[in-house]
């Protein structure tokens, strides 16, 4: 599903809907009862342009809009049913209770991949991953400054001392990627490290937040974490990105024409994202 909308709307871009009714145009300013009309406002106008749309729970259970989520998902299916939905949770507890968080992300929501904190272990992944036709993103290295408590420490008691992250690409890559399922969550605003965890991960997606408001570089990115082969007809994609971006696009103007100003930053992010595309041959392998 993922290089099928990749194709189709020729975008590595993911649109993330982090709603907060406080930063809503002024016309419907403050009210938590419009979430799912500026959201669904936002996915008609980007449609074309998404590689995915990645709502974020948070934003929605702190308003008790859970309703407004399930027809939004709804909605999404509808306008956009080739576009992938990461359900954006960061889910991360023991077996039965990660259950519970897999029947929520893909059967009441219907989402086609959620977010994870890897910091249980295996068994609070596995769950997820009996959904065979599902995705599941494991953070990795986060944009936040406090990822460096944990995730760039070396861990003594693992063969050749990695880094935490470096450990969790290559779970990611190898043991714990039975069927294909997994990816991994790389900031964008450490293109080095994203370049690292390619090289330890080559083919598993990454899920690149950060690029707009919170500063990350779009041409780094790319340049860092897409993989790409020649073939007889242009090239084709070996280690996928999809680059999230949320506040710059849904923000993007306070007026009632909200949805065509994020409409225009979008395409502006997905051309400069194709372009790097284009240029960054040096990740492009014969």
């Amino acid at each position: 599903m993922l290089r099928t909308a990749e194709q189709h709307n020729a975008s590595l871009l993911c649109v993330g809907l982090d709603p907060e009714p406080a930063r809503f145009p002024d016309h419907i300013h403050g009210d938590a009862n419009k979430i799912y009309d500026f959201c669904a406002a936002i996915v008609d106008a980007t449609a074309d342009l998404a590689i995915a749309f990645k709502p974020q729970i948070a934003y929605f259970a702190a308003h008790r809009a859970e309703g407004q989520l399930e027809r939004l998902m709804e909605h999404i299916r509808r306008v956009a049913p080739h576009v992938p939905i990461i359900l954006d949770a960061k889910r991360g507890d023991i077996g039965s209770t990660a259950e519970q968080y897999a029947i929520e992300a893909f059967e009441r929501y219907g989402a086609d991949a959620v977010t994870l904190s890897p910091f249980m272990g295996f068994d609070s992944v596995q769950p997820y991953l009996k959904h065979h036709d599902k995705g599941a993103f494991l953070l990795c290295r986060t944009s936040n400054p406090g990822g460096d408590d944990l995730q760039n420490q070396r861990l003594a008691s693992v063969a050749d001392q990695p880094k935490m992250y470096e450990h969790i690409a290559g779970l990611a890559q190898g043991p714990w990627n039975l069927n294909g399922q997994l990816g991994l969550v790389v900031g964008a605003t450490y293109p080095e490290e994203i370049e690292r965890v390619r090289e330890l991960a080559p083919t598993v997606p990454l899920l690149i937040p950060g690029v707009g408001a919170q500063g990350g570089d779009a041409v780094a990115t790319v340049k860092a974490g897409l993989r790409q082969k020649s073939t007889a007809t242009g090239s084709e994609t070996t280690g996928p990105i999809i680059v999230s971006s949320s506040r710059a696009i849904l923000y993007a103007s306070k007026t009632q024409d909200f949805a065509d100003a994020a409409r225009q930053v979008a395409m502006q992010t997905r051309e400069t994202l194709q372009s790097a595309r284009v240029t960054s041959a040096s990740n492009t392998a014969p």
